[in-house]
């Protein structure tokens, strides 16, 4: 059964701002500001918010009034942060958090965004808004002047034939979509109606056919393969995995290393884990692509807090060194710790990190005896055995 959640445990995640979860920030506030009168005039049940952090959008919205809100927020962490701020407030029952699909869009009038720093997660939002929203729809979408770029105004264009920039306010503006291309008049582009993943094709160390990576918006290093990754690969190479015990791609992202490891180990199963929806969709798709789909268990977890302890024996980790756009200390230690609690004693945690970050000491204390397997300019390697 997964541990009891509290907000003390959230602020260990990476993308949790630990200062306070009710935190937002101008972009939030100048989102609700200019969707203020849409709101107002929006029918129940026809309010969407995509992308929030921690609720504000989402609260602030139920604060004015608006019942029946659809929520999609791609961090599971984003969800639990909502879920409790929503009920320290007492309007839990004012929303619904889904997937990103036509269910949360299908005729919403006012969507709140904020903007993705991904253009890929840009265009699949506004592509299926679209085409499920009422022909109505407006969307609000928000952010901080130093993420925002002119592209991402070209990316709202290609499914929007009328696109409005807001002043600048406290480092924030907001760009307005309207009037969207959804093939219902002469000439107007209709964008795809279902999320489809992009696909690319890569050598890696250890298989003779290419791997097929598939990546839908947002998800990290997209359909590539990042270096880190690949150098774990390749110190994986003459690693057999111990016989029995869970074999666990921890932060799958685009599930390569899942994948990579039921390709080279075809009498397991492997368990893929990440707290992105986008990457839990890239992850099922990319097993699938290879012919591994029924061997590679996706799922979508806050860390590996599902599973009990002490049930896996190999563990591979590719862990996020950013939290927003800044390089901080402590960003894999939550997870360093997770692996170590679900790894049962002498199982191994493989791990590949960027060599500054000088992650050894905590690998030591948070999982147990660790060695560097490789080291090159940019990252290392290290195997440590669960105490």
């Amino acid at each position: 059964m997964p541990r009891p959640f509290s907000l003390d445990a959230l602020r260990r995640w990476p993308d949790v701002d630990a200062r306070e979860l009710r935190a937002s920030d101008a972009a939030d506030r100048l989102v609700l500001d200019e969707s203020s009168e849409a709101r107002r005039a929006a029918p129940a049940g026809t309010v969407v918010v995509i992308g929030d952090g921690y609720g504000a959008l989402t609260l602030g919205a139920a604060d004015d009034g608006a019942t029946g809100i659809r929520v999609h927020q791609d961090p599971l962490s984003g969800e639990r942060a909502l879920a409790a701020n929503a009920s320290q407030f007492g309007v839990e029952n004012v929303f619904r958090s889904l997937p990103l699909g036509p269910e949360v869009l299908t005729g919403a009038r006012v969507v709140l965004l904020r903007l993705p720093r991904a253009l890929d997660a840009l265009d699949d939002v506004s592509a299926l808004v679209a085409v499920h929203a009422d022909r109505d729809v407006i969307v609000y979408a928000g952010g901080m002047l130093k993420h925002m770029s002119t592209a991402m105004n070209e990316v709202l264009l290609r499914s929007f034939a009328r696109l409005d920039v807001s002043h600048a306010r406290q480092k924030a503006r907001v760009l307005t979509a309207r009037e969207p291309l959804d093939g219902r008049e002469p000439g107007t582009r209709r964008p795809a109606p279902a999320l489809r993943p992009r696909v690319l094709s890569h050598a890696v160390p250890g298989l003779d056919d290419e791997l097929l990576v598939c990546a839908f918006g947002g998800a990290f290093a997209g359909a590539g393969v990042d270096i880190g990754t690949r150098f774990l690969l390749e110190q994986l190479l003459d690693v057999a995995p111990p016989p029995s015990g869970d074999i666990i791609d921890f932060a799958c992202g685009t599930g390569v290393i899942a994948t990579w490891l039921a390709l080279r180990h075809p009498e397991r199963r492997i368990v893929a884990s990440d707290q992105s929806a986008s990457a839990v969709a890239s992850a099922e798709a990319t097993a699938k692509a290879n012919g591994v789909g029924d061997r590679v268990h996706v799922v979508r977890d806050l860390g590996l807090e599902a599973r009990p302890d002490a049930t896996a024996s190999f563990v591979a980790l590719n862990p996020p060194f950013h939290a927003g756009a800044a390089v901080p200390g402590g960003v894999a230690e939550p997870l360093f710790a997770e692996a170590g609690r679900a790894l049962a004693p002498g199982g191994q945690l493989w791990a590949v990190w960027n060599s500054p970050q000088r992650y050894r000491p905590a690998l030591e204390r948070l999982v147990g005896p660790t060695r560097q397997v490789a080291r090159n300019a940019k990252f290392t390697v290290t195997v440590s055995t669960r105490r």
